[in-house]
């Protein structure tokens, strides 16, 4: 079975009322999660958080209206590469970095393990990998984050053998199998939120996780179906999807059988 491990790698704040209609307008802290799977054939690291690069890539022009709107916080002693040159682990030790899309707090460690092969959503870096200035803003993606070899270390998911998942992940039906996981890691799209937006069904002793990703930014909103601010809208890729996916995770959590994790679930 696999293990999970959690890092945090820095944090943004923002009114609780954009992440959760109705929240009200006290502060909140989102941490900028990553996940380490591990299981008896190798590992993977689900997204990077933040890092300096980050910092670097939004000090000045366009893209500091990024952190203008979302407050960064962060200590280079919390970059992923850092956690895991802890844990004695280096980018050529993963099997994979694994997307969950292309927002900067999601990628801005790629510079920093560069060697390993990533994985991500081939439609939604098609959709974004040409994106620049305003537009690029828009779907906060930060074109500076992107290492220069990165094509090169590129494998869409949709290339993947899909099966068919059990019946206890439904209404989730079918996955893209990770190749080299034994079947104990299943990458499946969960899209609104961003083009290409993915989400991971691990297999571990205590029964199956989902890393949501940025499917929800509090449980609140999939338990109860309250969605975020209508001004969130401005940065999602489909909002009737996105709520199509909440209420797909809705279902996922009444079963019961399932931990729901959110890589953004901080103070609501």
């Amino acid at each position: 079975m696999a293990t999970i491990t959690v890092f945090e790698a820095g944090y943004c704040t923002h009114a609780a009322c954009m992440a959760l209609r109705g929240a009200g307008m006290n502060t909140c802290r989102f941490p900028a999660r990553a996940y380490l799977i591990e299981t008896a054939r190798g590992r993977w690291l689900w997204d990077t958080g933040y890092a300096s690069h980050f910092i670097d890539s939004t000090r000045s022009g366009v893209f500091a209206w990024y952190r203008r709107v979302t407050p960064v916080h962060f200590d280079e002693r919390e970059a992923i590469v850092k956690q895991l040159h802890e844990r004695g682990i280096h980018a050529r030790d993963l099997n994979a970095v694994i997307l969950s899309h292309f927002h900067g707090d999601h990628i801005a460690g790629l510079r920093d393990l560069q060697g390993a092969p990533t994985w991500l959503s081939g439609t939604g870096w098609a959709a974004t990998r040409s994106l620049r200035g305003i537009g690029a803003l828009r779907k906060a993606f930060v074109p500076g984050l992107i290492p220069p070899d990165f094509e090169s270390s590129v494998t869409a998911v949709e290339r993947f053998d899909q099966v068919e998942l059990p019946a206890e992940l439904a209404p989730f039906t079918h996955a893209y199998a990770a190749p080299g996981a034994s079947g104990e890691l299943l990458i499946v799209e969960l899209p609104g939120h961003a083009a290409g937006h993915l989400g991971a069904f691990v297999a571990t002793e205590r029964g199956w996780v989902l890393l949501a990703s940025d499917a929800a930014w509090s449980p609140t909103s999939y338990r109860e179906l309250v969605g975020p601010s209508r001004l969130a809208n401005f940065i999602m890729d489909d909002s009737r999807q996105y709520y199509e996916t909440i209420r797909k995770l809705n279902q996922l959590y009444r079963r019961g059988s399932v931990s729901i994790q959110l890589t953004h679930e901080g103070d609501l």
